[in-house]
Formats: C-alpha cells, structure tokens, sequence
C-alpha cells in the first residue's frame, strides 16, 4: 500500500515531463509600412466603423443581421462543440471515479469429484457492491499535449466564429451600399426615360406636320427604348441584392428597408495600423496560428507513445452471500494496483504517428505564413482602390458636370431656333452613362471602406460579437483568455 502511494506521488512529481515541441511563433517577414497608407489616416479600427455611415438603417441592418445569420448561430455551435471535445480529452487527466454492484445466485456440482467445500450452502447468493478509481499517470504528457491541441482547437473555432462576424458585417453593408447605388441608377433612369418619352412626343408631332424627317423619329424612340431596357435590369439587381440581404440577415427574401441616398451617406475615416498589428487582428491570422498551435501540440502526443503509460487503480467495497451481512465489517474488499505498458515493436505504426503529426504541423504552418501574405495583400488591394476610386470619381464627376453643361447650353440653341433638337438628344446620351457611372463609383467607394476595414481586422469584431451573443463576453470555456505558449498571449 505505502509503496504504491510512493509510485503514485513520484508520478505526480514528474507530471512535469513533455515530450515533443513547445510552440514558438515563427520568425515572419514583415513589411514596415503598407504602401498606400493615407498620411491622414487615423486609428479607428476598433470602432464601431459602419455608424460613420450615418445611416441608422444600415446600423439597425448590421444588428439584426449579427443576431439572426444562420453561419453566425453554426460558427457558434461549432465553439460550443469543441469545447465539448476540450473537457472530454482533458479528462482523463483526473482519476476516473465510478461504481458498479452485481447479485447472483449460484449452484454447484455436487458430484464426488467436485465436492461442495464444507460451510458452504449449495445453491448459495453472492453479493457484491463496490466503488473504484482508475487513473492514467500523465508521465510523459501524451494528454497534456492533447489537451494543448485540444484548447487551440477550440480557440481556432471561436476566431473562425469572429471570422464570420467579420465577413457578415461587411457583407451586409457592401450590400447594401450597392443597393443603394442601384437606387439611385434607377432614379436616374427613370427621370432619363420620362425626358426621352417627352422629346419621342415632340418628334412624332413634328413629323406628323412635316417639320422632320421619320429618321428623327427613330433616332429618338431609339434612345427612349436603349434607357427603357436599362430599366427591368436595375430592377432585377435591386430585387437579387435584397434577397441576398435578407439571407444574411435571417429571414425569408422580402423588401428591405432604405435610408439615406447614397449621396447623402457619409464616408468614414480612413483606418490606419502596421502590418505587424494585423497578427492581432485578423481573426483568419489567430485561427491559422492556433492551428498551427495544434498541430505542434501532436508531435508531442505522438512521441509519448514511445513510452510506457502508467495506470494506477483501486477498489473498496463490499461482498457477502446475505443481504443481511452485506454492510457488516468482514464483508468489506479492496484492491489497490498499478500497470505500465509499453511497445517493444510496433511496425510503425507509432513512427507513422509522428510523421503524420510532423507533416500536418509543417502544412499548418506553411497556410499560417501563407495567410499572413493574403492578409497584406488584401489591406494593400483595398488602400489601393480606394484611393483609385477617390480620382476617378473627381474625374467622373467633373465629366457629368460638362455633360450637363453640355445639354444646357445644346437646349438653349435648340430654343433659340439655332441647331436642331439632335444636338440635344446628342448630349443626352452622354450624360446618361455618365450619371450611371458616377452613381456606380460612388457606391464602390463607400464599399471600398468597408473592404479596408475588413481587410484591417480590429477591435470592432469583438462589438460586434456582443451583438450577436449578448451576455457571453466573447471568451470560450477554457480557453483561459486566450493566451499562448511563445509569452505574448493572445489578445481578444
């Protein structure tokens, strides 16, 4: 008894030992700066940055959306489970406490060769309850380090969860930003088709007394006809942009709600931040790294197959032929033993083990290095359009203005009896496409806001997370606020 409590506490005292790798995160090769930062660009990606909108419907849109989007609620049961396969590994790092009786009734031979000893009633009862413990001593940290894995698992899955906030929230207002740009190309149309019915009119009345040609005509009901053929489009992209709207805010395709123009919408500040920060940031970065944790993590509970595993067991209970007797003192039993086992030849089948676990690190930690790479091209393509998108609207902007002043001055001639009315429909179909085109850029700039500040990552992620879980403060169970072995943690 006494020496098994020894081998039992020399056990604990070397729970210490891991076999495999500790994770250091990987030297990176990281840019100082981002190329086409503004220089006025302010540190606002922690904020709530879709109210800079100023447009409370988008903002009411973005919160029915966090708190009802079905790859939200999946994202969140897949954290729920692996936290479940968390506790279930980590188990057996605790002695194993159960119970089990049985009761039987049982008759010997009584044959001369098999005598029934003397005392012993035939047929006789055999009662037996009992309570036992059984625990693996973690010796070399074979389950350590699958709980190790076990835990980045499960904080990969709560930052894929972030993840998807992440996208859906920039979904939602690239969305919508670009259905308000298609309202505003319909105005546009719309008001372009009822001038063009107006001038087909004037023609068919000049025609019918002579003052032009039926060519006229055509020219004109042909240019009616072009706008009137832009409009079933426009409609048809509104309706698809509000089915998919309402996908990604959990309900049934149906009308959604509008609120400013989209030339009334205000543009948010730029986000600033050094490559190193989106790490940090990203939750596609934290899931990758946390994979890579993981995958470190099973080299080590690989190579502990190498050595013997330690099980300590016991049991205490009783056992009696009456019921009577069961709980008395003599009828009281116990047990205490111990076992190791260990492999002497295996055919690879552990060597195997450990270059799985090997290859799979060395995979996780070329897609993590690889992500980092995507990350800064994604930040380096959104800066890049948005600060296109910024001069090409001046010059859009500047051509509609020329256009119109264009048309202006081709109806004043037309009044004024000194050029006929195709000079005016000449002008027309110019400015038609430019106002379109401006409309079209304006929407693809404000986008292109919400693309950087996805591309960014940032704080906001974990607002937007308390939306869509109130009460839960965004950390998983057991993930121990997220820190990580290389002493730098893991911020939330």
């Amino acid at each position: 008894m006494r020496r098994l409590v020894a081998v039992a506490l020399l056990a604990t005292s070397l729970g210490g030992c891991l076999v495999g790798p500790d994770y250091r995160r990987p030297d990176l090769e990281l840019p100082q700066s981002f190329r086409y930062e503004e220089d006025y660009a302010r540190d606002t990606v922690n904020s709530a940055w879709w109210q800079e909108f100023r447009d409370p419907v988008l903002d009411s849109l973005i919160g029915e959306a966090l708190a009802n989007n079905k790859s939200v609620k999946i994202a969140a049961a897949n954290v729920e489970q692996a936290a479940g396969v968390l506790t279930q590994i980590r188990a057996p790092l605790f002695p194993q406490v159960g119970y089990g009786g049985s009761a039987a009734r049982q008759a010997l031979s009584e044959s001369n060769a098999i005598p029934v000893p003397p005392g012993v009633s035939n047929p006789f009862n055999a009662l037996r309850l009992f309570g036992g413990v059984n625990w693996e001593v973690d010796l070399w940290g074979r389950i350590r380090r699958l709980s190790e894995s076990a835990r980045a698992n499960l904080l990969a899955s709560e930052e894929a969860r972030r993840g998807v906030i992440l996208s859906l929230v920039a979904s939602v207002a690239g969305n919508y930003l670009q259905l308000r740009g298609l309202d505003q190309q319909l105005v546009i149309a719309q008001r372009n088709l009822a001038a063009y019915a107006e001038s087909v009119k004037l023609f068919e009345l000049e025609f019918r007394y002579g003052q032009i040609s039926q060519l006229n005509v055509e020219q004109a009901r042909t240019q009616y006809e072009t706008t009137a053929a832009t409009i079933p489009q426009l409609q048809s992209g509104i309706v698809q942009l509000e089915n998919a709207l309402s996908i990604l805010l959990g309900r049934n395709p149906s009308p959604i709600a509008r609120g400013k123009a989209i030339g009334a919408l205000a543009f948010p500040a730029v986000p600033a931040g050094l490559p190193s920060q989106l790490l940090q940031r990203r939750p596609d970065l934290r899931q990758a790294e946390q994979n890579l944790i993981a995958a470190t993590a099973q080299i080590g509970a690989a190579q502990a197959l190498y050595f013997p595993s330690i099980a300590l067991t016991g049991e205490y209970g009783v056992e009696s032929a009456h019921l009577s007797s069961l709980f008395r003192g003599p009828a009281r039993v116990w047990s205490f033993a111990g076992s190791f086992t260990g492999p002497i030849f295996s055919a690879g089948a552990i060597s195997g083990q450990v270059e799985q676990a090997r290859a799979g690190q060395k995979a996780a930690l070329i897609g993590y290095q690889a992500a980092v790479q995507s990350a800064f091209a994604d930040v380096e393509n959104a800066l890049i359009i948005r600060e296109k998108l910024a001069g090409q609207i001046q010059a859009q902007d500047r051509l509609v203005k020329a256009n119109q002043e264009y048309e202006r001055l081709a109806k004043l001639q037309y009044d004024g009896g000194y050029t006929p009315y195709l000079t005016v429909l000449s002008a027309q179909q110019q400015l038609f496409p430019a106002e379109l085109a401006l409309a079209q850029l304006r929407a693809s700039l404000l986008i292109s806001y919400a693309n950087l500040y996805k591309a960014m990552g940032g704080g906001w992620v974990v607002a937007a997370e308390q939306i869509s879980s109130p009460g839960t403060g965004g950390t998983p169970p057991g993930s121990g606020g997220g820190r990580q072995r290389d002493g730098k943690g893991s911020k939330p």
